[in-house]
């Protein structure tokens, strides 16, 4: 069989081929300690296990589920947002749950995007962005963060290089992979900048609660625009990655749009699953404590092997990662390729995310401190 022309766009994600690679290390009897996936390594909270488990025994549970998700699940998510966001949302009309936010990216962009539109796409960014563009045949038009600006998008020069045909522009803040933080006041510059250019702007907001003190919606809180959307997931906070369970926020009009696209590739989410996501979202704020307390950790001993390469590192990052700067001489495959058959330690290389990535390297937060500490030992031998 002849493959479809899109598959001719794009590749293997890199961690699907790495992964494979240290897989096979590992089959030669190699201990690779994995420091470059963001996929946490913590138990999602009791409470929530017990849930989802309760909830196998309902009435209906194996049924067909709403494809807009059970009510219970839009109103926790409402007041999910009320609580730590400060802002009041209809759970009838501005939530979507997603089976996860990564099918949410291809959801939002089958809705607006026809081929040949322009998608403006962070560099260093999420490669998911970029994929899903290639797969309906958009046009990219990568925009360059910059460490010296903090990794914030300069909408001056954005609009200095016309925007006539872009639809549709990708931010993540908190920031992945740099970590940076986005202000209130950089939020509302965006939602101008969008209105004011026709460009629908999606905020992917899934490091929220992680080492950060002060959550942000990119969402109006006195009204909600038609070219403004966020993405949220329970992946990272809640430690419930392979439960997919992602959100969509935004206006009537665009969650509508998006159901259109949504309501024909699944026919709803495990109501367990639901059942779980709602248990978590009713949990209280001394539950980020506890995890960030265990990240906290952590980073202190990551700080101690990223010195040892001799990486420089910005204060203040949130997330679950760390985000280096290689010493002068370097690549970043280079400090990869290093790591991985030199001390048997696999982190994250810069340029996966971008032309601005390279020079940079990714560690991940999501093992033990134990597996860290020796790394540690490894790279100071």
């Amino acid at each position: 069989m002849i493959t479809a022309k899109r598959l001719d766009t794009v590749q293997e994600y890199y961690f699907s081929k790495k992964l494979r690679e240290v897989a096979d290390l590992r089959a030669q009897g190699k201990d690779i300690i994995n420091l470059g996936i963001g996929s946490p390594d913590l138990a999602p909270p009791a409470s929530v296990i017990e849930a989802l488990n309760n909830a196998l025994n309902d009435n209906g549970a194996h049924q067909y589920q709403p494809y807009k998700g059970i009510k219970e699940l839009r109103d926790a998510i409402a007041d999910f947002y009320q609580r730590y966001y400060a802002l009041k949302l209809n759970p009838e009309t501005e939530i979507l749950p997603l089976m996860g936010s990564k099918e949410g990216i291809m959801h939002i962009s089958m809705a607006f995007l026809n081929p040949g539109d322009e998608v403006l796409l962070p560099d260093p960014g999420y490669p998911t962005y970029s994929s899903v563009a290639k797969l309906l045949e958009a046009k990219e038009r990568n925009y360059s963060l910059k460490e010296e600006n903090a990794w914030l998008p300069d909408l001056a020069e954005l609009e200095k290089q016309g925007l006539e045909k872009v639809k549709l522009m990708w931010v993540n803040y908190p920031h992945m992979p740099t970590g940076s933080k986005a202000s209130a006041e950089f939020f509302d510059n965006l939602t101008e900048f969008a209105e004011k250019h026709k460009i629908l702007i999606v905020n992917d907001n899934p490091y929220s609660f992680i080492q950060n003190d002060a959550p942000r919606s990119i969402l109006s809180k006195e009204k909600r625009s038609d070219y403004v959307m966020e993405l949220n997931s329970l992946s990272k906070s809640f430690n419930m990655a392979g439960w997919r369970v992602g959100i969509l926020t935004g206006s009537e009009k665009n969650i509508n749009s998006v159901l259109k696209v949504k309501s024909n590739m699944d026919s709803g989410m495990f109501y367990p699953v639901q059942a779980g996501a709602v248990e978590a979202l009713k949990l209280p704020e001394s539950w980020f404590e506890e995890q960030n307390k265990v990240y906290a950790e952590r980073k202190v001993k990551v700080l101690e092997l990223v010195n040892e390469l001799d990486c420089k590192v910005k204060d203040d990052q949130a997330g679950l990662f760390i985000w280096a700067k290689v010493p002068e001489g370097k690549t970043s495959a280079d400090i990869v390729d290093e790591l991985l058959y030199e001390k048997d330690v696999f982190i994250t290389p810069g340029f996966i995310f971008g032309e601005q990535g390279e020079g940079y390297v990714r560690f991940s937060l999501c093992a033990s401190l134990g597996a860290i500490e020796e790394a540690l030992k490894r790279i100071k031998k």
